[in-house]
């Protein structure tokens, strides 16, 4: 009976790992995607074309407008993040997108756009390396989070060699192993903590994931008052689901350690990245990103074991006395974790956002919430057809 049981409990972590890969690979048709509008920036002037037009260009700086941030390698994502925005807006008009691509990504998520516009909204496409601002002398603790082998080995690595599976949970595992995704040392990922020095002449924006779908009108996010506060954020500690909306300060450092100790309270709320209204006049009277850097070094010298999950734990810190909690219809989380969210609450909430493993657009994903996304993936698109996106 003992054997029986060791053997389903091992089966149920080699399951776990499974999906963990699966959830860190590129799917094939999103790879052929990108493949193909690269070849077709090389190709097609069309697809090349200024994005937006120049005489559109001063409205990227024009805070009468309600200016959306995206940061992602992922042209299907981007593409229904921009599309559900824009279609669930009543001023689609007043929307400016600024859409923040990699290198190797930028060819294909340009030629996106361009052939597929989304007016009368504005769509600005930029690579990381466009940013005169993103230089080592800024941003040095990234540079060393991508660049050392100790880490790059805990985000790629074999994440079974040497584990004791004895003394832990599924859930626990399915944790670690969430935490060592590889997204998380992506400089893509750390952007959105630049956001103030990336848009000198902006006032206000509002920062989408790129797993999150819009299904409201966003526009009254601008006229919240934050109070002073620099980010508008929906708390994750005032539900009882303990994956998603029971979250606080203990769920994601390591109080053992005497830095965390002594800093932070275990009480503390926690709240959601993936849908945020930023309020950057706030945000540049503080120290926000040097306190994010400072305790990213810390935990770089603790050989990360004051947290292990990502950007939002520093960011927790970082924004500790900046944030203004927004109402929880806003922002919906769990569609990635949760096979039993309850479909009226999606159908209601603002913004649906899909963390956690089980994206939409991976073969993963939770069948009876991938509709939610694909509603606004437009099938008849000769690249999205050819591509055999998501076809079983």
């Amino acid at each position: 009976m003992e054997k029986f049981e060791r053997e389903i409990r091992e089966s149920k972590f080699a399951e776990l790992m499974n999906k963990h890969f699966a959830a860190s690979s590129i799917p094939k048709g999103i790879h052929c995607l990108s493949l193909r509008l690269t070849d077709e920036y090389s190709s097609n002037a069309h697809a090349r074309k200024q994005l937006p037009p120049p005489e559109l260009l001063p409205l990227l700086s024009n805070n009468s407008y309600h200016h959306f941030i995206l940061s992602t390698d992922n042209i299907l994502a981007a593409s229904v993040v921009v599309t559900s925005t824009v279609q669930s807006s009543l001023k689609p008009e007043k929307i400016v997108f600024h859409v923040i691509t990699d290198k190797k990504t930028y060819a294909g998520m340009h030629s996106w756009f361009a052939l597929n516009p989304v007016s009368p909204a504005i769509v600005e496409v930029k690579s990381v390396h466009q940013f005169d601002w993103l230089t080592r002398e800024n941003v040095p603790v990234l540079e060393a989070v991508e660049n050392q082998n100790g880490i790059r080995d805990y985000y790629h690595g074999n994440h079974l060699a040497g584990a004791n599976l004895s003394d832990t949970t599924p859930r626990r595992f399915a944790s670690k192993l969430q935490a060592r995704s590889p997204k998380y040392i992506s400089l893509l990922n750390h952007l959105r903590i630049y956001i103030p020095e990336l848009f000198p002449n902006l006032n206000k924006v509002v920062f989408l994931d790129d797993d999150v779908v819009i299904q409201r009108d966003l526009s009254p996010l601008w006229e919240i008052d934050l109070g002073g506060k620099v980010n508008g954020a929906v708390e994750t500690c005032k539900g009882e689901d303990e994956w998603v909306m029971s979250k606080h300060f203990r769920n994601y450092f390591n109080f053992s350690h005497p830095l965390i100790a002594k800093h932070l309270d275990p009480d503390e709320c926690a709240w959601a990245y993936g849908m945020n209204i930023f309020d950057l006049r706030a945000w540049r009277k503080t120290n926000i990103r040097e306190t994010y850097h400072s305790w990213l070094k810390e935990n770089l010298k603790s050989n990360l074991t004051m947290w292990k999950l990502g950007t939002l734990p520093p960011a927790l810190i970082a924004f500790k006395g900046h944030v203004h909690p927004i109402d929880v219809s806003w922002h919906m989380l769990g569609l990635g974790y949760q096979n039993n969210t309850n479909i009226e609450s999606v159908k209601n909430a603002a913004v649906i956002h899909y963390n956690g493993q089980s994206k939409p657009w991976l073969q993963i994903g939770f069948e009876h919430l991938r509709p939610f996304w694909t509603k606004y993936v437009n099938y008849s698109n000769d690249f999205v057809r050819n591509c055999h996106i998501l076809e079983s």
